[in-house]
């Protein structure tokens, strides 16, 4: 047993028996991670990797609100208003810590607890273990600050069930356990008041390959104390109608059936939750969104992270194009119309006036063009190296 030194308070290790335990230690913030944690997080891999005395690892959060409520987006506006490198050697990190978690050598198990978001997603679904419980609530809430999912999520929603992935990226909806392992992004539930017995067990396994069997003896039915009743979660329950509706070719033609369908059903129904989350969102991001979702379909989990960079950056860019003698991107110039990153940090956590001044502000002002730009190498940034396929 003993204490990793990941150089960071922000991000606590241990060993205990067989475990390696990596703990986001800002509460305060929901673990909300920044470059420091990201950075040490990474530490601790590494010395987990090399050390023969552990066999698996496991990732939890301090608090009682949940793992990761994602990136420190805060760090991001700054790059939107002045340097983008920081917000893009943010990025690089991020996902190379994600790419880093997919192809770790050993067992790595997050424990979803309460908010599971943005970047929160992306150092959980990349693990071998990944499980939730009553309190989990996960989700990619990108388009509702002003871009599109990213940190490989795109990866793994073009792999949901039928168009579910669509359905989640465009509404940014959060999902409970049911729903998290009906869409693929989570494989057991294992009810709160087991936990520490899990964890004790997995302290005392002989190789990794006892992580399964330990994981499936704790492995409960689903009983999530959210809206979803036992068993089948809301999305299982809509499949039939969301495949028909969000299977449209455009966000326009997906929206006129999302409000068709969505008067019929009457109010407290999902559809009538997306439809209030569509018109809230950005349409440039759910109209890159959908295109992100659907080449990821083609792309491997690397270059999905590859894929994100270019997405992400050129959202920090805004309107701005890079000069060849600023390679961090800061010249001004006109690429695109808006800049609705900033704008939806600006609207969700700055200012939290909660109106987000949308540019375009309609669906239909936003052509190709637009859109095919946001997935251009970003002026300045090169594409980041991302190697190896992981284990997904």
């Amino acid at each position: 047993m003993g204490c990793v030194d990941t150089g960071s308070e922000l991000v606590l290790a241990e060993r205990r028996g067989a475990l390696g335990i990596i703990a986001l230690n800002r509460p305060a913030a929901v673990n909300a991670l920044n470059l420091e944690m990201v950075d040490a997080m990474h530490h601790a891999l590494d010395a987990f990797a090399a050390d023969d005395a552990v066999h698996a690892v496991l990732l939890h959060g301090a608090g009682e609100r949940g793992l990761c409520a994602g990136g420190d987006v805060r760090v991001i506006y700054q790059g939107t208003l002045g340097d983008p490198g920081v917000a893009m050697d943010f990025f690089a990190a991020e996902y190379r810590l994600d790419h880093a978690i997919s192809c770790f050598p050993k067992p790595f198990i997050p424990l979803m607890d309460g908010l599971v978001l943005g970047g929160g997603v992306g150092i959980s679904v990349p693990g071998s273990h990944r499980i939730v419980n009553e309190t989990s609530r996960v989700g990619m809430p990108e388009a509702g600050i002003g871009f599109s999912p990213d940190v490989g999520a795109a990866y793994f929603l073009a792999r949901s069930p039928g168009v579910v992935g669509c359905f989640l990226s465009l509404t940014g909806l959060h999902i409970g356990a049911a729903d998290a392992m009906f869409s693929g992004l989570a494989d057991a539930f294992v009810p709160v008041s087991q936990k520490d017995a899990l964890i004790a067990q997995l302290e005392r396994i002989s190789s990794f390959s006892d992580v399964d069997d330990v994981v499936a003896g704790f492995a409960a039915p689903v009983a999530d104390a959210n809206e979803e009743p036992p068993g089948a979660g809301r999305l299982e329950v809509a499949r039939d109608w969301i495949d028909e509706v969000f299977s449209r070719d455009s966000v326009e033609e997906i929206f006129a059936a999302l409000q068709e369908r969505a008067e019929a059903a009457g109010n407290d129904s999902l559809e009538q939750e997306a439809l209030v989350a569509m018109r809230r969102n950005s349409p440039t991001g759910m109209k890159t969104a959908l295109e992100a979702v659907k080449r990821a379909r083609n792309l491997s989990l690397a270059e999905t992270y590859k894929q994100d960079y270019r997405l992400c950056g050129n959202a920090v860019l805004g309107n701005r194009t890079a000069q060849p003698s600023n390679p961090r991107g800061g010249a001004s110039g006109v690429q695109r119309a808006g800049h609705d990153m900033r704008e939806g940090i600006r609207a969700q956590i700055i200012d939290k006036d909660r109106n987000p001044q949308w540019n375009p502000a309609t669906f239909e002002g936003v052509d190709a063009d637009l859109v095919n730009s946001f997935f251009a190498e970003v002026p300045g940034f090169p594409d980041i190296d991302v190697q190896g396929s992981g284990r997904t």
